[in-house]
């Protein structure tokens, strides 16, 4: 603390890149202070900071990293507080840009594993983003006395070492249960749970916090389960979807997109409190929807989308420019390709032609002038041949009731379970529509990326950014994930674009992988070495970085323009 607080005087008034002086490692009362990175200019990125306790200052129980559930729990946990911290500490801090800025890649409602936060058996270690003060471009060393010797231990003090263990073995108990209820469904065949009790609608449309006085969750007696969890007397009680074809109607404004939504963010855990906590789904449901505008490359389209005039290829289709029907088609394909068990879709966000071809139109639009096979035609293949459920918000036809397993109405928030009656009004109004899907689902072959598909190049440096949650830029190439809604956090893109980087730097992609191979050897990276093992240097402060899962992974491979992919 005396060498840094020394250094501080020294530099005082002299141009802002003098701070590079005072990066290095520092003793502190119970911790280090670790200066990886210092920023060039008050107005640049901040400045990237370590603060690592040893156990001795801050004991991390054995039994709160036990499972890896528990350990990301815990992190968790961390972040939150460090977080909450720095909101309330009031350590007035003058300057220009960024100075005074102290901030942690806090936590949103999902429970993440991200690099804020990590423990191990030695030490916890705090990654935190930091302006060092200013006036002008001149340093302000009494101000940054104040932000380093002042305000960032106040904030260690409000949070890390206050921190009591009932707050961690509360985290772990949180684990145990969710982890129970995943083992229960993967043991009975069901792809979503949704627990009595669960308040899903949020506050706002940009806010996923849990609207207050909103109707809570009622599961229809016909799919009521009871799971016993661990720490707690009572089961844990919800609705249970079973593997197949699952169809959620009701009027509109009564709930459907709702409880998709819910069950969309069901394949992360959520903290207690959120209302959604013991909403679990499928880990690997993938939403699907129609994508206008997208690009696609070298996908097998052909179960739905064939005998394009002009013979175009839709076994290895590519383009600059998908339409609705055919974003949605490659959507579909590309998902099953990577491992997708489970899909989601909602009618509002789906390509109508892409969806249904009623008789009428089969009539007037006979088969042969009609290259798309529209859904409806493929789901019970998928489910039967490629053991793939779907879970589908349909309002708009009630063609879909005969291949429903199961039949969920929405009825002013509440659900009830109508496939009997579903299924008799099927049978007196029976549509006479040609199927047009053919015997089989069709094939999904195997591609590979070839090593021109990652381009960062722009100048003489590899670039590639992550620009918020929706955009990776990449030399001169955007990459917008607008409508990749199963990624939640910016700091999942962050580590999509470093995952990119890495594979293009490590030469992965010369090793003619398929996909899914990449996106296993992508996986188990991060389980053995960390998300930080794709950053340049690991032992310094990653970035801000969350574990995205594999299906967004493989949906930004499959949105890159430049993309080179070939048929294995």
């Amino acid at each position: 603390m005396k060498d840094l607080q020394q250094k501080l005087k020294q530099i005082d008034g002299k141009s802002y890149k003098a701070y590079k002086d005072i990066q290095s490692r520092y003793s502190f009362n119970g911790y280090d202070l670790v200066l990886d990175y210092v920023q060039g200019d008050p107005f640049a990125a901040p400045s990237k900071i370590r603060i690592i306790v040893p156990n001795q200052s801050k004991p991390i129980e054995p039994k709160w990293k036990e499972t890896k559930s528990r350990r990301i729990y815990s992190e968790d946990i961390l972040a939150r507080e460090v977080a909450k911290a720095i909101h309330k500490d009031n350590t007035f801090i003058k300057g220009t840009g960024k100075s005074g800025m102290v901030a942690i890649d806090a936590p949103g409602q999902e429970i993440l594993d991200r690099t804020a936060v990590s423990i191990s058996d030695q030490e916890l270690v705090i990654c935190l983003s930091i302006g060092l003060p200013a006036n002008g471009r001149r340093i302000n060393g009494k101000e940054a006395e104040k932000l380093l010797l002042t305000a960032l231990p106040n904030i260690m003090n409000q949070s890390v070492f206050s921190i009591k263990d009932e707050a961690f073995d509360q985290a772990c108990e949180l684990a145990d249960q969710h982890d129970a209820i995943r083992a229960k469904m993967k043991e009975e065949g069901w792809i979503s749970f949704v627990a009595d009790g669960a308040i899903l609608p949020r506050e706002s449309g940009i806010s996923n916090k849990p609207m207050k006085k909103a109707v809570p969750f009622e599961s229809p007696e016909a799919n009521r389960v009871s799971i016993d969890i661990p720490h707690s007397d009572q089961p844990v009680t919800g609705m249970a979807l079973k593997k197949g074809i699952v169809l959620i109607v009701g009027g509109g404004y009564h709930g459907k997109s709702t409880l998709l939504k819910a069950m969309e963010r069901g394949v992360y855990p959520h903290i207690k409190g959120d209302g959604r906590e013991y909403v679990i789904t499928d880990p690997d449901a993938v939403k699907v929807r129609a994508e206008d505008g997208r690009s696609v490359a070298s996908v097998n389209i052909s179960p739905f989308i064939n005998d394009l005039p002009h013979g175009e290829d839709t076994i290895q289709f590519s383009t600059e420019n998908a339409s609705g029907s055919t974003s949605q088609a490659a959507n579909v394909m590309e998902s099953i390709e990577a491992g997708a068990s489970t899909i989601l879709i909602d009618e509002d966000t789906s390509a109508t032609n892409f969806m249904i071809r009623d008789e009428r139109m089969q009539e007037l639009v006979v088969k042969e002038k009609e290259p798309i096979t529209p859904f409806i035609d493929k789901i019970k293949q998928m489910r039967d041949e490629l053991d793939v459920s779907t879970i589908l918000v349909m309002g708009g036809s009630g063609d879909y009731f005969d291949a429903a397993d199961d039949v969920i109405m929405l009825d002013q928030y509440l659900p009830y379970n109508v496939t009997e009656k579903a299924k008799k009004i099927a049978e007196q109004h029976p549509f006479h529509r040609e199927k047009e899907s053919g015997d089989h689902f069709g094939d999904i072959p195997k591609r590979y990326f070839l090593p021109q598909s990652i381009n960062s190049k722009k100048g003489k440096k590899s670039k590639i950014q992550a620009k918020g949650r929706t955009h990776i830029l990449m030399g001169g190439t955007d990459v917008s994930l607008h409508y990749v809604e199963q990624l939640v956090d910016t700091s999942q893109t962050s580590m999509i674009a470093e995952v990119l980087l890495h594979l293009e730097q490590k030469g992965w992609l010369k090793k003619q992988r398929s996909l899914n191979e990449l996106l296993d050897e992508i996986e188990h990276q991060m389980d053995e070495k960390g998300l930080s093992s794709f950053t340049p240097f690991p032992d310094q402060h990653p970035g801000d970085l969350a574990r995205p899962r594999r299906h967004e992974v493989a949906a930004t491979l499959n949105r890159l323009r430049i993309a080179k992919v070939t048929h294995i």
